[in-house]
């Protein structure tokens, strides 16, 4: 049998919790700080599955935390809300040994920032949302694109796509660069999008070292309104959550196929083959749950070479 998924979070009163996502659950540690606690929650097609998978949301944090400190050290200028991977003390002072055991791994204090109502998408590769539109008209988030394109192709250069950010039970609509300007005011899209293409570029470099292609990827982004209104990157970071990963050793050979995948993509295949996408109240049985482990594991101890097994005991 798997191990049991943490599900929902109880820091037990010790923290005021002020949000809870599709996976996190944000608490308030002070004025200037929240912490951030990766369930084994998962979510496809916006919506929350019944069940979780175990010890994802150690995964999650471990590859968050990799990656912010990463890409600080490529890209130096690059501002992020991640301050430690350590637990108030507050936590660690008033919860029981057992229950700070299990939070401690998945979390990570952050920033407390104003955030952009705004999910910042790039793809280096079509495939998903974006082929699907791509069959119909000829583009992809409104921005034409060459003829002759196959599912899974490289494109000519990476390609912002953003989409509006909904709340939990709502849907995320793919807009157009134009419209993200209109949502956020032009100079915020403007430098959200120079960021998330210079984070993009960095990011699947290093991918590509390890064997692994980042397809595509979604990023967040807050505004540091104390410090001249800087953009900052918040939330978790290309993980296999917010990411697609194929292994690069068989793309070419699965092109305009269905590629092989360290993501969440299994699930979204057995979700559309049992007719189950975008319905509620979904258990997703232990094979499936299973055989996700396997590809989020692997993701992570490709790319940290560092995230142990123990995420999932």
């Amino acid at each position: 049998m798997a191990p049991t998924a943490l599900v929902e979070v109880d820091l037990q009163g010790t923290l005021s919790k002020l949000a809870s996502g599709k996976v996190r659950d944000l608490f308030a540690v002070d004025n200037n700080t929240l912490l951030f606690v990766a369930s084994d929650r998962i979510s496809a097609f916006d919506v929350v599955m019944q069940n979780g998978i175990p010890g994802k949301g150690v995964l999650l944090t471990a590859m968050s935390v990799y990656w912010f400190q990463y890409l600080q050290s490529e890209i130096p200028t690059l501002r992020t809300h991640f301050i430690s991977s350590s637990l108030p003390s507050a936590i660690e002072d008033s919860l029981p040994a057992e229950v700070a055991n299990a939070i401690r791994p998945r979390s990570m204090q952050v920033r407390r920032l104003r955030i952009f109502p705004l999910e910042s998408i790039v793809r280096g590769y079509i495939t998903g949302s974006a082929w699907t539109e791509y069959r119909k008209s000829g583009t992809v988030n409104g921005t034409p694109l060459p003829a002759g394109l196959v599912d899974g192709q490289r494109l000519p250069s990476p390609l912002w796509t953003p989409s509006t950010k909904a709340k939990i039970g709502g849907h995320d609509e793919n807009i157009s660069p134009e419209q993200a300007c209109e949502l956020v005011g032009e100079a915020f899209a403007k430098e959200i999008e120079r960021l998330s293409l210079e984070i993009y570029g960095v990011a699947a470099k290093r991918a590509e070292e390890v064997g692994i292609i980042l397809a595509d990827t979604k990023f967040e982004f807050g505004v540091d309104e104390e410090n001249g209104n800087k953009v900052v990157l918040v939330d978790e970071v290309l993980t296999p959550d917010s990411s697609r990963f194929w292994p690069k050793n068989t793309w070419e050979q699965n092109l305009g196929k269905q590629q092989p995948s360290f993501d969440k993509q299994f699930l979204r295949n057995w979700l559309t083959e049992q007719g189950l996408k975008g319905k509620e109240g979904v258990v997703v049985p232990e094979e499936v749950v299973m055989n996700t482990v396997t590809r989020y594991q692997e993701a992570c101890d490709r790319i940290t070479g560092e995230c142990s097994r123990q995420c999932f005991v």
